[in-house]
């Protein structure tokens, strides 16, 4: 197939190649050294900037496990060796751990001591990873104000004019009103779709001069039996219909967009001041009574515009935008949010940990079947296999939980996914295993028991069993190897990759979801589960440190995955900098995890009273009150992990503040404008003749379709295999 532009394929791993692959992953298991040779520029220009700060985090989480590890196995590990309330065994866990010390040792000191120091290294780290990370804003985002609540019946012009006559020497250079686009771009999707379905079996039969027929249902592709109502029809005229019946749908749906506006708009200025003192005077609140009124300057348009009304900020980048989900919005998002998470806290209230789910099936006689087996291998297999399917499901369900929470930013949904998942992986590995409980519905009824205080003890002497911390350490040992091979697998994207696969209805459908089977890089999840391991080694480091060595060992391996998982295998995405600076805030907690464990620690074996313990609580109470100052009231500035540098970045060869030209001015606007509306004429499109740009759905397009070099063109391995398929 030959067409005007080069043909563009989403990465396909190992079959993907371009000229830069070629040259540095070629021979058996090169890619394990293309790791190391791949340079921070490289991965900037390919993958975006924030997979570089996703990597430089990385490091700098490496380097601070390198400087604890030399701290807890040279001095802390001793220490505890030195105890002798355990059995006098060399090959003994327990002796490694800080329950093998007597109450009265004054070595507990170092203990709390240190783990003061971990967190002022931690602190110390993460102002260095953000102070070397140069945040680059682009120039067009600090100079474009996202307005909602304006009235539905407005216009572009009423509202450029409205900021024209209430501030002085202000340039508007575009307004872009939203518009609800979710449904037309659903049918642009599906209308390329059928166009180059169309397209591959006009070639397929100019080429072979046969006729193909399908089964037009899904899975039709598998299905060989021919029965009444999965009848086989012939494929080109199957697809000429359903183009044309797409191509109808789609032009009415766009005539009738324009009538549909969402009370948003884009409002690009011409330089960032204007636009600072705008959002300053829309968001700037005046205390009357009770009510929090705002002021902002009014024009002859502030009535029919409904000013009063409006919430004003800045615009997040355009690639960062899921136009699809500007539709859901007000009371409609708020109540789908509401009824998504109160069904997900009511499920995981129960079924908290793999552990609960296994015997809660047990209760029901469900794994019986596999017992009547006799087999010694699946009897002890299977239990492992649904211990490891559950501890899997469960994270990837609170993931999806916020997909479909419909955030208007992907920033914003990466971001809900961090935070959730880390939450609740917390409390599914590290919190309710170290009291030895199973599910939130214990924790409760156990914290809320009238027998809490006689069991709090027993209780938290659990956190300090030396087969506990033997746990722990076999949990990070099993994340290291396993974990990261389950990464570089991709086990869920596969598993989604064989599903449209068989859903698909031809060879045609099958060759489009094998050139669109790439997603971008999740960096919420991956901050989260990465943020689990780290906060159960940093929280362990002081009581078993013999964890931190194999917790380095994760990290690096986590390392080289992601650097070659973001690089050849996933698309490059655009985020804000607030999923990073929510990173930075996830790892202080980690070190505040430690303290309190110390504080349990010595409460139990000293009393509150004692000097260790008064040291310990007096640190984590400070502690406590700088970081809910600081994530509250912007307080305490320079003793945050936060030293973030913003950088201007030059749009269109223009400095900052300068004036735009037309030409450049109308680049700009085109940006904040859906995928789908870009191209007045797109409905006109022929029926794919020299079309197939490998281009598939309209978010695909908004994924691959990044600026800034990240474009690139991934030719396929898989072509000569995806011409011959239909002939087998």
């Amino acid at each position: 197939m030959t067409s005007e532009t080069p043909e563009r394929y989403e990465r396909l791993t190992s079959v993907s190649s371009s000229v830069d692959i070629d040259q540095r992953d070629t021979g058996f298991c090169s890619w394990l050294t293309a790791i190391f040779r791949i340079k921070d520029e490289e991965i900037r220009e390919k993958c975006g900037e924030d997979a570089v700060h996703f990597l430089s985090f990385q490091r700098h989480i490496i380097g601070l496990l390198v400087v604890v590890g030399v701290l807890s196995v040279g001095i802390i590990l001793p220490v505890n060796f030195s105890g002798n309330l355990l059995e006098n065994n060399a090959y003994s866990f327990g002796r490694t751990t800080i329950a093998n010390l007597d109450a009265d040792n004054a070595l507990l000191w170092l203990h709390t001591t240190f783990a003061f120091l971990y967190l002022l290294l931690t602190v110390y780290s993460m102002r260095r990873h953000t102070s070397k990370m140069h945040y680059r804003e682009d120039d067009l985002v600090k100079r474009t104000l996202f307005v909602n609540g304006i009235s539905k019946y407005a216009e572009e012009k009423d509202i450029k004019q409205h900021f024209e006559q209430a501030y002085e020497n202000c340039v508007v250079l575009e307004a872009r009103i939203c518009y609800d686009v979710a449904r037309l771009m659903y049918l642009n999707s599906e209308r390329k779709k059928a166009e180059r379905s169309k397209k591959f079996f006009l070639d397929l039969q100019a080429k072979e001069h046969i006729t193909t027929m399908i089964n037009p249902k899904p899975c039709g592709h598998l299905c060989c039996c021919i029965i009444k109502g999965c009848e086989q029809e012939e494929a080109v005229s199957y697809y000429t219909k359903l183009e044309a019946q797409l191509k109808d749908d789609y032009r009415k749906e766009r005539e009738k967009v324009n009538r549909k506006p969402l009370g948003m708009s884009f409002v690009t200025f011409q330089n960032e001041s204007i636009t600072a003192i705008i959002l300053k005077d829309f968001n700037a609140c005046k205390i009357q009574g009770c009510h929090c009124r705002r002021e902002p300057k009014n024009s002859l348009f502030s009535g029919k515009l409904h000013t009063q009304n409006w919430t004003v900020g800045y615009a997040p980048d355009p690639q960062n935008v899921y136009w699809e989900h500007l539709s859901v919005g007000g009371f409609s998002w708020w109540f789908r949010c509401l009824i998504i998470n109160s069904v997900l806290f009511l499920l995981l209230f129960f079924l908290t940990t793999p552990a609960i789910i296994i015997s809660t099936m047990d209760k029901f006689n469900v794994t019986k079947p596999v017992e009547y087996l006799n087999n010694p291998i699946i009897t002890q297999f299977f239990p492992t296999l649904l211990l490891w399917s559950f501890s899997a499901l469960l994270p990837t369900i609170v993931y999806y939980s916020a997909f479909f929470e419909a955030h208007w930013t992907r920033s914003g949904e990466n971001r809900t996914t961090m935070h959730k998942c880390y939450t609740f992986l917390i409390f599914m590995v590290l919190l309710l295993p170290s009291l030895g409980l199973s599910s939130l519905d214990v924790f409760f009824r156990w914290l809320f028991d009238k027998k809490f205080l006689a069991d709090v003890k027993v209780r938290f002497e659990c956190v300090f069993l030396p087969d506990n911390g033997a746990f722990f350490v076999n949990y990070v040992i099993a994340s290291a190897f396993i974990g990261n091979a389950m990464d570089l697998l991709r086990i869920p994207g596969l598993l989604m990759y064989m599903i449209r696969l068989c859903l698909a209805r031809s060879a045609a459908e099958r060759r489009n979801v094998k050139r669109h089977q790439a997603y971008e890089f999740q960096f919420g999840a991956a901050y989260a589960w990465m943020m689990c391991v780290f906060t159960v080694v940093m929280t362990y480091s002081i009581t078993c440190p013999i964890i931190v060595p194999f917790g380095l060992m994760y990290m690096l391996l986590k390392h080289l995955a992601d650097r070659y998982n973001m690089y050849y295998a996933y698309l490059p995405s655009k985020l804000d900098k607030k999923i990073h600076s929510g990173a930075v805030n996830q790892v202080v907690a980690a070190p505040i995890l430690c303290l309190f464990w110390l504080l349990f620690f010595s409460t139990m074996r000293s009393g509150f009273s004692a000097a260790t313990s008064m040291f310990t609580f007096v640190v984590l109470i400070i502690t406590i009150i700088i970081c809910l100052s600081h994530v509250c009231f912007g307080h305490f500035k320079y003793l945050s992990a936060h030293n973030y540098k913003i950088d201007s970045q030059e749009v269109d060869g223009l400095e900052n503040g300068r004036p735009v030209c037309t030409s450049a001015a109308n680049k700009a606007a085109q940006m904040y404008i859906a995928q789908v509306l870009q191209d007045p004429g797109s409905e006109e499109a022929g029926s794919g003749s020299g079309e197939d740009d490998g281009q598939g759905s309209s978010q695909d397009e908004e994924i691959i379709n990044v600026e800034n070099g990240l474009n690139e063109d991934f030719q396929s391995g898989e072509d000569s295999l995806i011409e011959n398929e239909v002939r087998h």
